[in-house]
C-alpha cells in the first residue's frame, strides 16, 4: 500500500534529510568566521566554515543526483525544479540591480540629488578598459558559445560531447577568475577608497563569486555526463546550470559596459 501511495501521483515527496540544517550551520560557521577573521582572530573558524559548506554541497548534491537517476524527477517535477531555477536567477537580477543602482546613484543627476560632478572621482585611477576587462569579456563570451556547444550535444544524447565542451567552458570561466584576481591585485584602488571602488568591488567581486559558483556547478554536470548521467529528454540539472552560465554573461556585458567603459570615461589622466 506505501508503494501504491508513493506511486500514485507525479510529485516526488522528499525524504528527510540533514542538509539544510548541516548548511544552516556552515552558513553561521561562515558568517562568524569571516566577522572573527576580519577582527584578526585567526582563519580557522572561517576555514571550518568553509570546509563545512564544502562537506554540504557534495552530499545534498549527491542526494539530488541519486533522486534524479531513481526516476523521481518526473515531467512535473522537472517543471518545478526549471520554474523554480527561473525565479532564483530572476531573485539575482535584483541582486545585482541594487550594485548598478548605488554605482548610478552617484553618478547620473536625476537619480540622486548627492550625484557627483566627476565620475571617476578625483584621484581615482580607473582600470583601463580595453586591455584585461575586454580580453576577460571575450573569455566569458566564448564560454557562453562552447556551453551552447554542451547543450546541443546534450540534446543530441552524446554525453561524450558534452563532457568535452564543458570542460572548454570550465577552462574558460577558471582563466577567467584568475585574470579577474590578477586585475584586482593590479588595481590603483582598494575597497576603501570611496564609493567608486567600494562599488566597483561589490559589483565585480559578486560576479566573480558567481563565476566560481558556476564553474562549480558545470563541473558537477561535466562529471555526470562522463558518468552518463543525462539524456536527450531528461538534463534538467545541465540545463539550470546552463542558463546560470548565460546569465553571469550577461550580467558582465552590463558590468563591462557600464562600470569598466561608461564609468571610467570621464577620467582625465
Amino acid at each position: 500500500m506505501a508503494s501504491d501511495t508513493a506511486h500514485s501521483h507525479p510529485y516526488h515527496m522528499v525524504e528527510p534529510s540533514k542538509w539544510p540544517a548541516v548548511g544552516s550551520l556552515a552558513a553561521l560557521t561562515l558568517a562568524v568566521g569571516a566577522v572573527m577573521f576580519m577582527h584578526d582572530a585567526g582563519p580557522w573558524v572561517l576555514s571550518a566554515g568553509f570546509l563545512l559548506l564544502l562537506v554540504t554541497f557534495f552530499g545534498w548534491w549527491r542526494d539530488v543526483v541519486k533522486e534524479s537517476r531513481a526516476a523521481y524527477h518526473t515531467d512535473v517535477v522537472r517543471h518545478g525544479l526549471r520554474v523554480g531555477m527561473v525565479l532564483f536567477i530572476a531573485s539575482e537580477v535584483m541582486f545585482f540591480f541594487a550594485f548598478f543602482w548605488a554605482f548610478f546613484d552617484r553618478t547620473v543627476p536625476f537619480l540622486s540629488r548627492t550625484a557627483l560632478e566627476a565620475w571617476p572621482p578625483e584621484g581615482v585611477i580607473p582600470l583601463e578598459t580595453w586591455h584585461l576587462p575586454f580580453l576577460n569579456t571575450l573569455i566569458l563570451l566564448t564560454s557562453g558559445a562552447t556551453v551552447t556547444v554542451a547543450h546541443h550535444a546534450v540534446q543530441k544524447g552524446d554525453n561524450a560531447k558534452t563532457a568535452l565542451w564543458l570542460l572548454f567552458t570550465v577552462i574558460l570561466g577558471a582563466l577567467f577568475t584568475c585574470l579577474q584576481a590578477y586585475e584586482y591585485g593590479h588595481a590603483a584602488f582598494s575597497f576603501t577608497d570611496g564609493i567608486y571602488s567600494s562599488t566597483f568591488y561589490l559589483a565585480t567581486g559578486f560576479h566573480g563569486a558567481h563565476v566560481i559558483i558556476g564553474t562549480c556547478f558545470l563541473i558537477v554536470c561535466m562529471f555526470r555526463a562522463k558518468a552518463g548521467h543525462f539524456t536527450a529528454e531528461k538534463h534538467v540539472g545541465f540545463e539550470a546550470a546552463a542558463w546560470y552560465w548565460h546569465f553571469v554573461d550577461v550580467v558582465w556585458l552590463f558590468l563591462f559596459t557600464c562600470v569598466y567603459w561608461w564609468g571610467g570615461s570621464g577620467y582625465q589622466g
